[in-house]
């Protein structure tokens, strides 16, 4: 077991993370990284990317957390693979428990150990993540212009993705277990008076229906909720929309959250409840969600945190501990 010593500590190694190691090594605070469960982040299971800017081909997502990683080394940043599974946050330094054993004492911590977005569980549905299925509209929607998607959900999110798709597919399916929607009465209006869009009730999916070479979608087996009764839906893309999980577990009584478990920062800024510690990226946002918009706020964490260090000294009798 060893202890590790740093002015900033980072968890969660996607954009956010990453952007803001690079801005705090850049600031010659000598930050230390640590990887979490998936390294890289939600981008290392996206194929195309083709929203990022600055690059007019599209690339690929673990690509591009490569380099991202690989600046953000370069530059000065301290990269660990490891699984913090314990913090303390009550005093400052901080300090955190690595699945390891390994220690890490940190004058100030962010946070930006990401979201995931909930499956259906299915082994088809994984076997086309990237290539037909994915959980997000905004980042994908394009590659399916002209073409028709179904969109599995009921809330808010669902409804919303399902509208959103309409700028790109020929046609969206909506498919819902029950036999009403759980959205907003207005996005309801709105869904139910587009000409593109159909909705399919009281209907789960049993599998995703595709090709083995290329790789790809070609339609759904659905189940009736209620019957189990199966019929085929042709589609060329999926969108699971039941929504996201923040990664905060770890921080449960000891950060303020909203309902969801999402961290709340201070408005204009990414400070949390405990002075010293930031959060960035989805663990923050449930609304946009995106690569480029994690990165922005990775670097609004750094910054944070290198202006909350200039300002402030630790109680002498914690600095020599």
């Amino acid at each position: 077991m060893a202890e590790h010593r740093t002015k900033v500590l980072i968890l969660g190694s996607g954009p956010a993370g990453c952007t803001a190691a690079i801005y705090a090594a850049r600031a010659s605070l000598s930050p230390i990284l640590v990887h979490g469960m998936q390294p890289g982040g939600q981008l290392t299971i996206t194929t195309d990317v083709e929203n990022y800017p600055g690059f007019a081909e599209v690339i690929q997502g673990p690509w591009l957390m490569e380099q991202m990683t690989a600046q953000a080394e370069h530059v000065g940043t301290t990269i660990i693979t490891d699984l913090i599974v314990e913090v303390d946050l009550s005093r400052r330094p901080f300090v955190a428990i690595g699945d390891s054993g390994d220690r890490y004492v940190a004058d100030t911590l962010v946070v930006a150990t990401g979201a995931q977005a909930r499956w259906l569980g299915l082994d088809t549905e994984k076997k086309f993540q990237g290539f037909g299925v994915s959980a997000c509209a905004t980042c994908d929607g394009f590659f399916f212009r002209g073409k028709e998607v179904a969109v599995i959900g009921g809330g808010n999110t669902a409804v919303e993705e399902a509208l959103y798709l309409t700028n790109h597919a020929s046609k969206v399916t909506l498919i819902h277990r029950r036999g009403e929607l759980r959205a907003e009465k207005i996005l309801q209006k709105r869904l139910f008076a587009h000409p593109k869009i159909e909705v399919i009730w009281d209907h789960v999916v049993d599998a995703v229906l595709g090709t083995e070479a290329p790789l790809g979608v070609t339609g759904l087996r659905l189940a009736h909720a209620a019957t189990g009764a199966k019929r085929e839906l042709a589609i060329d893309g999926l969108f699971v929309a039941i929504g996201h999980t923040p990664n905060t577990d770890l921080f449960r009584g000891k950060l303020d959250m909203d309902a969801e478990g999402y961290l709340i920062a201070k408005p204009g800024s990414t400070r949390t409840n405990v002075p010293g510690v930031f959060a960035c990226g989805d663990v923050a946002d449930k609304i946009y969600r995106q690569a480029v918009t994690a990165a922005g706020t990775g670097c609004m964490a750094a910054l944070d945190a290198e202006k909350f260090i200039g300002h402030t000294e630790l109680p002498q009798a914690d600095a020599a501990e």
